[in-house]
């Protein structure tokens, strides 16, 4: 299983979120700088965080986006499905979702479809048991320091 960058990039994003935005909300400019994610292909991201009702846009001067829900409310598998869609395994399913020959997961005498549907649900579940809460304070205990990135200057 590869995760895409988008998806990737959008846990960043919700991250930075939780982690810097005290409930104000973060322009996307923001979470671009201190995360090192291209700015327009984040607002594209957005459009598909804000599909999956994982975040709110707010417009104007102070305007940015805000999670939706506390972040020990959104789980990486939410962050995965609104990305890349629902953690699930074809292994012997074509693109169209038929059978490629008659062992298949519908299939209970087929073994190797039915481990591989076990593995996925195994997957799908350690999705589920990490939060953006989870992420915050691992960021908390590693020392990370919140805010805008500051500058060193060396002489």
């Amino acid at each position: 299983m590869k995760l895409s960058t988008r998806c990737r990039y959008a846990t960043l994003a919700l991250f930075d979120i939780a982690f810097h935005s005290d409930d104000e909300p973060t322009q996307v400019r923001q979470i671009a700088e201190r995360q090192d994610i291209p700015a327009r292909f984040l607002e594209q991201i957005f459009q598909d965080l804000k599909r999956a009702d994982l975040v709110d846009g707010k417009r104007g001067r102070h305007g940015g986006y805000v999670l939706r829900r506390p972040p020990d409310q959104i789980t990486l598998r939410d962050i995965v499905r609104a990305t890349d869609g629902p953690v699930e395994v074809s292994f012997c399913l074509n693109d169209d979702g038929e059978p490629m020959h008659r062992a298949c997961p519908r299939n209970s005498r087929c073994i190797p479809a039915v481990v591989w549907g076990e593995i996925a649900s195994r997957v799908a579940e350690v999705f589920e048991d990490y939060t953006l809460a989870d992420l915050v304070k691992r960021a908390e205990e590693a020392g990370l320091s919140r805010g805008e990135p500051g500058y060193m200057y060396f002489i």
